[in-house]
Order: C-alpha cells, then sequence, then structure tokens
C-alpha cells in the first residue's frame, strides 16, 4: 500500500471523526451577543478507546488467543504547551509504540477549533518525510479535540543553538557550519514541498525544527499554515504579550488583530498584516532569519523586549553582517553563507529569492565551491575552488605546473645562494 493511499485512508475518517465532533459541538448563546463563541461538547463526544488487539500465551507448542481489553493509550507526560492548546506523550498499547498527542484545551473558542481542524487538514494533505504525519484524530471524554503524530526524537534547533551559544563542545563538534547547512537544507526541502501544494508556514522558528539523533529534519506546527491567496482570517480575540510572557519567552507569539505569527521571526509584510498578499517570499524571510541566527548564533533584534519594539524593528532595521565574524568559540562564519542570509532577509520581496528552490540551488552551488563574489573573502575562495576543479579535470597539467614551480624555486634559491657567497668571497 503506497504513502499516498495510507494518507488518504487517515484522512477519511480524520474529516468524519471531526464533522461528527463538531455536530455534537453546540456555541453558547451569551458567546453569540459577544461576538466570540465558545464551543460546548455535548455528551455524545465523550470517547474512550480500548485496545482490539488480543494478547497471544503458548502452553508448550500450542498458541492460543487470549482477548484482552483495557484503555489503548496511556498518557505518559507532557511533551509542551503552546496557544494553541499542548502536546503530551502517550503510549499506544495496541501497537506499543509511544506517539505524540496535540489537544485543544477545555471549552476552547470557535477561532482556535477551527484553526485545529485546518492544521489537522494541512498536515494530512502534506505527506513528505521532513514533515511529521497525522496518525489519527478525534474527541476525548473531555471533549477535548486531539490529533495523534509521530513521536519525534532528537532536540529543537532552539536547543541546539543555545547549547553552541553557550560553547558547548559536544554541540560546537556535532554541529560544525557543514552539518547547519545541511540540516537547513532539510528545512528547506520541506518547505518546498509545502509551497509545491500551495501553503505557506507563516511560524517558522528554531522551536518548530526538530533535529533528530540521526540527522533527521521535521518542520512542525502548522496551526498559523495557509493556503496563497485565501481569504485572512481574523482572530477572534486579539491580545498582546504580557510582560511576564516576554520574560519567559524569548520567541514572543502575538495574535494583533490580523498579525499573527511569531515576531521576531515575521517577514516585513507579515508585521504589516498583508496576509492577502503574502506568499512563499515570506517564508524565505523567515527561514533566512533563522537560519541567520543557527549561523551567527545572535539575532539580528538581539536585545529588544517588547512586541511594538521588535514589530517597528522588523521592518525597519538592515542586516548588519560583522557581527558574525566575532563568534569565537566557532571560528568565522563562511562569507559566501553570510551574503547567502543578506539576500533572504531583503526588506523588499522582489529582492529575495524566489523559491526555496531557488534557495537550495544557490546552498548548493556555494557547497560545491560555485561561489558568487560578493567581498575579498568570496573572491579568494572562489579561486581557490577553482583551481581544485581545474586540478581535477587536468592532473597532469597541474602536476607539471607544479613541478615547474618547484623547479623555478629551487632555481631562484641556488641563484641566490651562489650570489650571496660571491659577494662574500669579494
Amino acid at each position: 500500500m503506497g504513502a499516498r493511499t495510507l494518507c488518504l485512508l487517515f484522512l477519511a475518517p480524520m474529516r468524519q471523526t471531526l464533522a461528527v465532533g463538531l455536530e455534537n459541538t453546540l456555541i453558547s448563546p451569551s458567546s453569540r451577543s459577544e461576538g466570540a463563541p465558545t464551543l460546548t461538547p455535548g455528551a455524545s463526544t465523550s470517547s474512550r478507546r480500548n485496545t482490539v488487539l488480543p494478547r497471544v500465551e503458548w502452553t508448550g507448542a500450542q498458541p492460543s488467543v487470549v482477548p484482552l481489553q483495557r484503555e489503548r493509550f496511556e498518557e505518559v507526560r507532557p511533551l509542551g504547551q503552546g496557544g494553541m492548546g499542548e502536546v503530551v506523550l502517550i503510549r499506544d498499547h495496541d501497537i506499543e509504540r509511544e506517539v505524540a498527542l496535540k489537544r485543544l484545551p477545555p471549552g476552547a473558542d470557535l477561532d482556535r477549533v477551527l484553526r485545529f481542524v485546518e492544521e489537522i487538514r494541512t498536515v494530512g494533505t502534506l505527506d513528505h518525510p521532513n514533515i511529521v504525519p497525522v496518525h489519527d484524530v478525534g474527541v476525548d471524554e473531555q471533549g477535548r479535540y486531539f490529533f495523534m503524530m509521530k513521536h519525534l526524537q532528537g532536540e529543537t534547533l532552539e536547543s541546539i543553538i543555545a547549547r553552541l551559544r553557550a560553547a558547548d563542545l559536544n554541540a560546537l563538534l556535532r554541529y560544525p557550519f557543514q552539518v547547519r547547512v545541511q540540516i537547513f537544507m532539510g528545512v528547506l526541502h520541506a518547505l518546498s514541498y509545502a509551497h509545491g501544494k500551495g501553503f505557506i508556514h507563516r511560524d517558522l522558528k528554531p522551536a518548530n525544527i526538530m533535529v533528530g539523533p540521526f540527522g533527521e529534519v521535521t518542520v512542525l506546527d502548522w496551526g498559523l499554515a495557509r493556503r496563497v491567496g485565501a481569504a485572512a482570517s481574523t482572530p477572534a480575540s486579539p491580545g498582546g504579550a504580557t510582560s511576564a510572557e516576554l520574560a519567559q519567552a524569548r520567541p514572543l507569539h502575538t495574535e494583533l488583530g490580523s498579525v499573527v505569527g511569531t515576531p521576531l521571526y515575521m517577514s516585513p509584510e507579515q508585521a504589516r498584516g498583508e496576509h492577502d498578499t503574502m506568499d512563499a517570499r515570506s517564508d524565505i524571510y523567515s527561514l533566512s532569519v533563522l537560519f541567520h541566527e543557527l549561523l551567527g548564533l545572535t539575532h539580528y533584534l538581539e536585545g529588544l523586549t517588547s512586541v511594538p519594539e521588535i514589530m517597528k524593528a522588523v521592518q525597519t532595521r538592515e542586516l548588519t553582517l560583522s557581527p558574525m565574524h566575532l563568534n569565537s568559540p566557532q571560528g568565522p562564519v563562511p562569507a559566501e553563507l553570510m551574503w547567502f542570509v543578506a539576500k533572504g532577509m531583503s526588506k523588499d520581496p522582489a529582492q529575495r529569492y524566489t523559491s526555496a528552490d531557488d534557495m537550495l540551488l544557490q546552498l548548493q552551488a556555494a557547497q560545491e565551491g560555485r561561489i558568487h563574489v560578493q567581498c575579498q573573502r568570496t573572491f579568494l575562495k572562489k579561486t581557490f575552488h577553482q583551481g581544485l576543479r581545474a586540478s581535477d579535470r587536468n592532473p597532469m597539467a597541474i602536476t607539471v605546473a607544479a613541478l615547474v614551480g618547484a623547479g623555478l624555486v629551487v632555481a631562484s634559491a641556488v641563484h641566490l645562494g651562489m650570489s650571496f657567497f660571491a659577494t662574500m668571497l669579494h
């Protein structure tokens, strides 16, 4: 059975379950008058799921099947909490594996439910190795909508950057620049696929990128994703971040009117709330900010703490490349990568890369030594790589040239030596 067939099999019950759940949900009359509808789960939403697979017992050489019924899913521990709900680790006693379950809080308003439904269907549509798959969907006994997905091992880019900034030796050895480039290329592959399907992520940041123990890269949290050109939805209850939230979380998250996303990684057009005209180039700006931080270990808006300051700086503050040279524990950032992120972070969308595919091509070219000359460092590196490629194409010619060069050096040394002795004799 192919992956696409499996995806369709998942999506069919998913949509049926959500449809039934929504039919069994009521909008409270009081909330209608306030303009911020909330959902009151009906009695039929309560659903406990039991195991269906039997236990196999052996009596000598004869197997026997013993019916076994117990609650299938056991909650192990919380994995994280955010504005759209919480994620918990679940043990599946039928399949004997651990999965991640994302669920809405009790009494979630209609806006959150609709975004949650859209996230499930978006992720269900995006069948790609660098995007976490959805396994199941439903409503629990407390009336909370949930979906199950693969439990990913590893750490987020946010954690990796923090360890690199602290000059953690293990992190510096495990994540040199070439490995960080490979990680970023995995992110680009996921976004290239999503953009090809017509979706933009709108919330790309280090906390939403997971790196597995074998280097596998997964893009998480598609809750704010939307199709390019789709009508923008306005949150039911706009609000800003409090001072306590600012102190606890560096990647600020906000829903200011129609401005939705994480300010530190927003594009200028996203910060202005221009959702109707935003396209893949907005994600490209966010990707470039993320890559800039992964390379230089500092954010280009470092030091700003309030949402209004950040929103203004996103639209006006230009990137300064020089600080990327000053990270002594890891050495200077390669010059070609500095110029790469500078183009992606152009304030004008027309000056950025046209697509994630374009970024991939440019990054692969830089990795292969086909470097655009932007400064003295890039000129020297390009010349060096051209010499290496020439030696691969014409090894004999390079060998002869090297021998001739060595001979000239020896001859010059002998001539200087003889001149020196002649001078001494006179």
